[in-house]
Order: structure tokens, then C-alpha cells, then sequence
């Protein structure tokens, strides 16, 4: 099969290339899932994981990428769940080779069914930033109806989903961003936009929920706007201080079937649009790990056509 491998840690996204590779097998519990749409994040390559697996071995050449929609090819022994032929969607494992190729195996727990009314590009835009945006406000922020929320980076591909989620769940939104974010934010759904670069992040007053995924100086300021009682919760870095009554929270996203289902439900009833920006061929892969790419949207490689492929909908 081709995939996108890289092999040399200081070479950055110089070093990732198209190459020929075997087809992955499908282990206990896995799926070998043929990949139509892909998604990863620019940040991967200096992720420990992209280089090792959990026993801190070198595993490259490895296959970045960590988003997926595709359709189940194999199952391995005892996967329950899921069928050969099925539209499937969902996250690759931190420490395995992901998802930019042809073919990639996957713990079937990390994937949920995918309705044949969404489309594989649309899909693939959606778990990590979808999951973390869910996570973040309601496992760890606890949002709810009637309450405040900052969410930093609000017209990036995590912070539209979050404001997205949060406007429907019944919070009062208060977005912010660059200056050029703020139409996009308010048409998201957001009651308020902030433009972090001519106005003070201290203006917007308090909040029960400030939603980071800047880090640096945004999130330590971000602390004297949570109230009593309230949560920070951070992507970016863990913080070095937490609000004087609240609490803090870093984490990183988990795999969760039944949240998939949640969000790609949203997707199907218009109640929600995760930022797809360019859609890009397997061999341009490389070229869009390049900084400054995906402003508008979340970059999506195209590595398979629908065609003929099966439309399982359950």
C-alpha cells in the first residue's frame, strides 16, 4: 500500500514521504480500515508517540495522522462491534501508525459507525477536534445550561466545534480571537467576540468555563477570569497556576464511541459544521504539514474515493 512515513526525527516535515508499505494485519480486537479521508496535526511530529511505541521502542518509519473515515476491511480475533464492509470513523492510536495510508489498523473501540448521508471528508475533520472539544467543556468543565464560557481560538477547528457544542447546551458564548475570526465566531453562534490582539482578555469579566487551546500568557491570564468555583481547562500546556476558587484541568483527548456517535449525529441534523478547509491528495501530504497552512479550516487528505465502497449505515 503507499503512506506517508517519516523517518528522521530532526528532519521535521522534511523528512515525510510517500513510500510503499506492507498492508497492516488486523491484531485481537483491531480493525483494518480502508482509508477514503484523513486528518493529522502539524504539531504530531514532535509528539514522543509519532517516534516510539508505549515501551519507548523506535518504531519508524512511522505513519503520522490520527484522524480517520473509511470502511472496515478485516476484523482480528474477538472484535465485536463493527462489520466488514461498514463506513466507520474515528481516532488511530497515539503509539501505531495512523491513518495517512491506504490502509491502517485500528482498535475497533476507537471507532463508531459512520451514516451514509456524511461524508468520509466531513468525518474525518471531526474526532479529534470534535472530542475535544466535547471532553473539554462537559467531563472536565462541567458546562451547563445558563452558565459563561471563554473558549480561546474560537474560529480554529477545536474552538468552532466548542462553541458550536456550548451555544446548544444553553451557555452564554464569549469567543475569542484574531480580529479577521470574529464574523466566523459570531456566526458559530458565539453571544460575544473578543479580539485578543487590540483588546483586554480582562474586559470580558468572569466566567464559570475558560476554554484554552493557546497556552503561554492567554492561559495564565485566563485563571483571574474563572469565578468561584469554575474550571479552567487547557490543550495547550499544563498551568502553572490555577484560579485562587476553581479548579484546573490539562488533558489530552481520549477515543470515545458513544461521543463520536453524539457528535457526527449533530453533523447529520445541521446542528453542527466542524472547519473542513483544503481537501488534498495522499501525495500532497507533506507539503500541507507546512506552517501557515489550514488558517481556514482543517486540512483533510483525500486517499480513497466512495466508489464502489459499501454504505453499511449502522
Amino acid at each position: 500500500m503507499q503512506a506517508i512515513t517519516v523517518h528522521d526525527r530532526e528532519a521535521g516535515a522534511d523528512g515525510l514521504a510517500l513510500t510503499e508499505l506492507p498492508r497492516p494485519h488486523a491484531a485481537e480486537n483491531d480493525v483494518v480500515v480502508r482509508v477514503h479521508a484523513a486528518g493529522f496535526t502539524r504539531g504530531e511530529l514532535d509528539w514522543p508517540g509519532t517516534w516510539t511505541d508505549r515501551a519507548g521502542r523506535d518504531r519508524t518509519p512511522s505513519v503520522p495522522g490520527h484522524e480517520l473515515s473509511g470502511v472496515v476491511e478485516a476484523l482480528g480475533y474477538g472484535t465485536t462491534g463493527l462489520t466488514v464492509g461498514q463506513r466507520v470513523f474515528g481516532m488511530a492510536d497515539w503509539t501505531r501508525d495512523g491513518s495517512l495510508a491506504e490502509y491502517t489498523a485500528v482498535e475497533a473501540r476507537n471507532l463508531a459507525p459512520l451514516p451514509a448521508d456524511v461524508d468520509h471528508t466531513v468525518a474525518a475533520a471531526l474526532p479529534i477536534s470534535g472530542l475535544t472539544a466535547w471532553q473539554g467543556l462537559f467531563d472536565h468543565g462541567r458546562l451547563t445550561a445558563g452558565q459563561t464560557v471563554v473558549i480561546h481560538g474560537a474560529a480554529g477547528s477545536v474552538g468552532s466545534v466548542g462553541v458550536q457544542l456550548a451555544r446548544e447546551a444553553g451557555a452564554r458564548v464569549i469567543a475569542t480571537g484574531r480580529s479577521a475570526d470574529r464574523d466566523t465566531a459570531l456566526a458559530l453562534g458565539a453571544d460575544v467576540f473578543l479580539d485578543l490582539g487590540s483588546e483586554r482578555l480582562e474586559d470580558v469579566g468572569e466566567a464559570d468555563v475558560v476554554f484554552d487551546v493557546i497556552g503561554g500568557d492567554i492561559l495564565h491570564r485566563s485563571a483571574a477570569l474563572v469565578r468561584s468555583g469554575g474550571t479552567l481547562v487547557t490543550i495547550a500546556e499544563p498551568p502553572e497556576a490555577g484560579p485562587e476558587n476553581g479548579r484546573a484541568v490539562f488533558f489530552v483527548v481520549e477515543p470515545d464511541r458513544a461521543q463520536l456517535t453524539e457528535l457526527v449525529q449533530r453533523v447529520r441534523d445541521g446542528r453542527l459544521r466542524p472547519a473542513v478547509g483544503e481537501v488534498r491528495p495522499l501525495a500532497e501530504a507533506p507539503a500541507a504539514f507546512a506552517p501557515g497552512r489550514g488558517r481556514h479550516g482543517r486540512t483533510i487528505i483525500r486517499v480513497a474515493s466512495d466508489t464502489g465502497a459499501a454504505a453499511d449505515s449502522r
